[in-house]
């Protein structure tokens, strides 16, 4: 029997008590259809917004645990859509429970269960909802729960470890086995290229890898952490975004930038040379910021920190000859680590997306993406090596890192055609609703 608890039902927020089925309290509800809905499993939240206010009522039931999310007067409109999830967070299903009520059911692996007490429903507004799950957590059980098991897997109980975590923090899922195929038939059509590739989709934990611990030429694509380190020292009270810092003779340098062709000794703050570095790839600004921030030892020293582990500084800019090198899956893992908030504060965060959102090359991963798509994204060009690598947001809210790197005849511009197909690739495949890979079986690798 479900039974009502007594508790204050704030306008914006209520928790779920243990094992009880709240219901929200309100005038009656009229027939309504889902807007739109969307599970971020990296931060274990949902979204769903409809066309009429709602009166959401949410349940957990257990064996295996079933968070239950039921919209009285709400009809779907459409056949159930499930959305595969993880290893511990196996699926998220909407559905039409009968002629008057869409249920939305999260579904845990066998063993698993929440903390009802840290289940939080906010009212975003009568007609939006965001749910807040709290992390799953191993039943205490005196006999062994044997799992759903697909032929050929492990019969032990899934776990969530660091092996499962892309730098830590991104859940890794299934490889994009429809993608792959596709991609390496286009590979096949630039044999002559040598490519390393890492997507990863940050809502679903889904994975494109082909070579992404390949090491490359950095070129460019080295002011990436570069910038993150700068702002981990700001962050820090090292350096400020006024101070001034002058252009000495040693530090001035050819390829790209505007600023080798100043007088020696001018001055600038440092935001001004971040934001050359990064939005027009200034050489001169990058050797400058590499100089405040102690040179290139300390910065390979705390790349390495980071986990980074092709990512190294040889060479002052311009590295025309490629000595300072990454890999696909380097770059991704700064990325991930700069938006899950482990590098730098949510502050600083922000000032370095908004700067990387400014670059003016857009020849590479976002001359692939759909209308309305917004990327975050550092290029690197050396003649003979081109590479991208970016966080990319839908206009749907789904997020995705990319990394690519490919070697090609001096300045051939089919290397840059290749770049943008298998960006187009990509986020078409992400497009769609709910993109699920044709194994079912997690294979993640550790990261």
């Amino acid at each position: 029997m479900l039974v009502t608890p007594k508790v204050n039902i704030a306008k914006t927020s209520w928790l779920l008590s243990s094992f009880l089925s709240v219901f929200l309290l309100g005038s009656s509800v009229k027939a309504a259809t889902i807007a739109n809905w969307h599970f971020d499993s990296n931060r274990n939240h949902l979204n769903f917004t409809t066309d009429e206010n709602v009166q959401p009522k949410v349940q957990l039931l257990a064996n295996p645990t079933r968070l239950v999310i039921d919209l009285p007067g709400v009809n779907l409109g459409y056949p159930q859509v499930s959305q595969k999830v993880g290893l511990v967070t196996k699926e998220v299903r909407i559905q039409q429970l009968n002629a008057d009520t869409t249920r939305i059911l999260i579904t845990l692996a066998p063993g698993y269960t929440f903390d009802p007490a840290q289940v939080k429903l906010q009212e975003q507004s009568p007609n939006s909802w965001s749910l807040q799950l709290p992390q799953p957590i191993r039943l205490a059980i005196s006999q062994p729960i044997t799992p759903e098991v697909a032929t050929n897997q492990s019969s032990t109980t899934p776990t969530v470890t660091d092996s499962n975590l892309f730098a830590g923090v991104v859940p890794m899922h299934s490889s994009m086995k429809v993608l792959e195929p596709q991609i390496k038939t286009l590979m096949a059509r630039y044999g002559f290229l040598k490519t390393g590739m890492f997507f990863l989709d940050l809502d679903t934990g889904d994975y494109l890898d082909i070579g992404g611990d390949r090491v490359f030429p950095a070129a460019s694509t080295i002011k990436l952490p570069i910038l993150i380190a700068f702002f981990q020292d700001l962050d820090a009270g090292k350096v400020t975004l006024d101070e001034m810092l002058t252009m000495r003779r040693d530090l001035v340098t050819n390829g790209s930038g505007v600023m080798q062709y100043q007088r020696v000794g001018k001055k600038y703050t440092a935001l001004e040379t971040i934001n050359k570095m990064v939005t027009i790839s200034d050489n001169t600004a990058t050797n400058m910021i590499i100089d405040r921030l102690g040179g290139a030892a300390r910065l390979n020293q705390r790349f390495r920190s980071w986990g980074l582990k092709d990512t190294v500084i040889r060479h002052l800019l311009a590295d025309l000859r490629g000595t300072n090198t990454t890999s696909s899956q380097d770059m991704a893992r700064v990325l991930a680590l700069l938006v899950n908030d482990k590098l730098v504060s949510s502050t600083s965060k922000e000032q370095a997306l908004d700067i990387l959102r400014r670059t003016t090359i857009h020849t590479l991963l976002p001359a692939g993406l759909g209308k309305g798509a917004v990327i975050a994204n550092k290029t690197g060009d050396i003649g003979f090596l081109i590479g991208d690598a970016g966080f990319v947001t839908m206009p749907s809210g789904k997020r995705y890192l990319a990394a690519i790197f490919v070697k090609r005849p001096y300045k051939d511009v089919r290397g840059r055609d290749f770049i943008r197909q298998v960006s187009h690739l990509v986020y078409d495949y992400l497009n769609q609703p709910n993109p699920v890979a044709t194994v079912n079986s997690p294979d993640s690798a550790t990261r």
